[in-house]
């Protein structure tokens, strides 16, 4: 079995996969555009034309990401439980603790003029049940992470089966963790399940790329149709639309990783979340700065320029931390393991 925990060989860079960084990479500018455009077009009162990227890409922005949170798990799932917990829980609960206490420190304001400060230290209480704003995903990924190993001995396939089921009931109960459970723990326990068939998928992306590209030229197109005429979110097709589309970032990823074209998008992947925890502020500032000082530009415009200000300023928080002392935002400190620490630590979603 190979670093990647398949028995498939990938290309690398330094110890990481190349296509996988840059699949990461994709991922994370949509995730950062998504909340930029929504909240520029909010705040504005009207849409732009980003409007109908994120639409385009909501039907596999997230699953993708998922997916690609899995596909390392069978390198360490077999761990003992304390090494796992400390890897696969506590490290994520240290950031997400740490993260939402920063995101109400800059929030709290507002929400007391809104509901008061009892109604403030009522929903930080509140965020550790139901995950708060932007930080969801990281909140979720320590309970997949749990529930996959805790049914290491249920068939597989049963548990695949169940949890298409679950994505297939679109679930709303107004809960974020199992509205989202249902919606995304598919795509987790298919990236792990499934690993050497996504990184034999890779291979051949980057074995045939003249047939990769009309692949993604007919996804792409189809995709666009689908969500236009509003059947994206339709049961079970919502599902297909989700792996297909897992399928283009990493067919994407691939072929660029091959040609080493766009290397920064390996250094966002790389970095993902780093950039998830920290966007939220250069987004918000860079949002207010350019709605009150160039409104004379294009709505579609300046949600382009705070999806670029929320990506790149997170990177320059990380590497402003890193230089003056403050690397507890983004490693973790050794009280906090539970377990020996690794010799090298990196924030990343999977081993």
């Amino acid at each position: 079995m190979t670093a990647n925990g398949t028995d498939v060989p990938a290309r690398m860079h330094g110890d990481r996969v190349d296509w996988v960084d840059y699949a990461k990479g994709i991922c994370i500018i949509m995730v950062v555009m998504m909340h930029s455009v929504l909240g520029v077009e909010a705040a504005a009162g009207q849409t732009s034309f980003m409007h109908y990227v994120v639409e385009f890409a909501k039907p596999f922005r997230m699953p993708d990401f998922f997916l690609l949170s899995g596909l390392f798990l069978a390198v360490v799932i077999d761990r003992d439980w304390r090494t796992y917990l400390d890897r696969k829980v506590v490290h994520f609960a240290y950031f997400y603790i740490l993260w939402v206490t920063i995101q109400f420190a800059f929030k709290a304001p507002s929400f007391a003029a809104e509901m008061g400060w009892a109604g403030v230290a009522k929903l930080y209480a509140l965020s550790f049940i139901d995950p708060f704003g932007t930080l969801w995903f990281i909140y979720l990924l320590p309970i997949f992470f749990v529930v996959t190993k805790l049914t290491r001995r249920v068939p597989p396939l049963l548990i695949l089966g169940i949890s298409a089921l679950l994505e297939w009931l679109h679930l709303q109960t107004g809960w974020m963790v199992p509205d989202e459970f249902c919606a995304r723990f598919f795509y987790f326990f298919a990236g792990y399940l499934f690993a050497r068939y996504v990184f034999a998928f890779s291979d051949a992306a980057r074995a045939r790329p003249a047939l990769a590209l009309l692949g993604l030229a007919a996804w792409a197109a189809i995709n666009a149709a689908l969500v236009h005429a509003g059947f994206s979110e339709a049961p079970l097709l919502s599902l297909v639309l989700g792996l297909a589309g897992a399928g283009a970032i990493i067919a994407t990823g691939t072929l660029l990783a091959e040609k080493r074209w766009l290397e920064s998008l390996r250094f966002c992947g790389e970095h993902s979340i780093v950039i998830y925890l920290a966007f939220f502020l250069p987004m918000a500032i860079s949002r207010s700065l350019l709605l009150k000082f160039a409104g004379f530009l294009d709505l579609g415009v300046i949600a382009i320029l705070v999806n670029i200000a929320g990506v790149v300023g997170a990177l320059l928080i990380w590497w402003l931390a890193m230089k003056t002392g403050a690397r507890f935002l983004f490693e973790r400190p050794d009280a906090f393991w539970i377990a020996p620490r690794k010799k090298a630590v990196r924030l990343q979603a999977a081993e």
